[in-house]
């Protein structure tokens, strides 16, 4: 087995929603306006596109997987829990807000208070250590706010990162070749998929035209449910069944216009 069934406790799982900063390109500042078109021109190049006018239609398109000038609308975790002789028990917890800066207070609260020893406890998600982690612990600087341990590894040798468990990597078993989706992944080990709403493209729209971010709160639940799935297959145990699954979904405002 990859995972070890004694370990599975002490993993914290989550995944990561995020939108552009602003609804279009025209909203932004004026000094980061010309930063994302020199950034949008690379981006068209590397998709052979025309970057004539890219910079004003790729905005709501592109920006939200770049931290300088994305936010993080929602981050979900879940943990396990296993009393003797019982099945592991999964419980879903979700911090969601228009306010950036109050979801990482909240969810950097629960790492230092029950998450807080790397020698201990592990983070682990799909594609976090190229994604998720980097873009909060980016998010949290330009916050000016503190990173809890867990999240400390500016400069960190591969090997002082063991705390972070990536399935993708997982996956790979030192195959670099190719992207593995958790979608694909899901299906390729006989989980239901996650994907039975929207998709990462559609995060955006939803969130600024739809203003819907109780939507994306579901989506990013379902994320960490199959990346949770996943992690049971590593470990050879069996599945958490849906009945052993608490999800605590909060109640989400809808978002105010400045």
């Amino acid at each position: 087995m990859i995972l070890k069934k004694k370990d599975l406790k002490e993993i914290l799982f989550l995944d990561i929603e995020t939108v552009s900063q602003y609804p279009t390109f025209s909203e932004l500042s004026e000094p980061m306006q010309p930063l994302w078109a020199k950034k949008a021109t690379r981006i068209a190049k590397l998709e052979g596109h025309d970057d004539e006018m890219h910079a004003e239609f790729s905005y709501s398109d592109k920006a939200g997987i770049f931290s300088e000038f994305a936010k993080i609308v929602c981050i979900t975790v879940g943990y396990l829990s296993k009393e003797k002789g019982e099945d592991f028990k999964l419980k879903i917890k979700t911090f969601a807000s228009h306010d950036e800066a109050t979801l990482l207070t909240n969810f950097c609260e629960l790492l230092d208070r029950f998450f807080d020893n790397p020698e201990q406890y592990f983070l682990c998600g799909h594609n976090i250590k190229e994604f998720d982690i980097p873009f909060i612990c980016r998010r949290l600087v330009i916050h000016g706010m503190h990173l809890p341990r867990l999240l400390n590894i500016s400069g960190k040798k591969p090997w002082q990162i063991g705390h972070l468990l990536d399935t993708m990597e997982l996956w790979r078993f030192g195959d670099y070749k190719n992207y593995t989706s958790l979608a694909l992944l899901a299906a390729t080990l006989g989980i239901p998929s996650p994907k039975d709403d929207i998709d990462g493209s559609q995060v955006g729209p939803v969130y600024w035209i739809e203003d819907d971010l109780d939507r994306i709160v579901t989506y990013c639940e379902k994320d960490v449910i199959t990346v949770v799935q996943v992690a049971m297959k590593f470990a050879a145990t069996d599945l958490i069944t849906p009945e052993n699954i608490e999800i605590v979904h909060p109640d989400i405002p809808k978002r105010i216009s400045p």
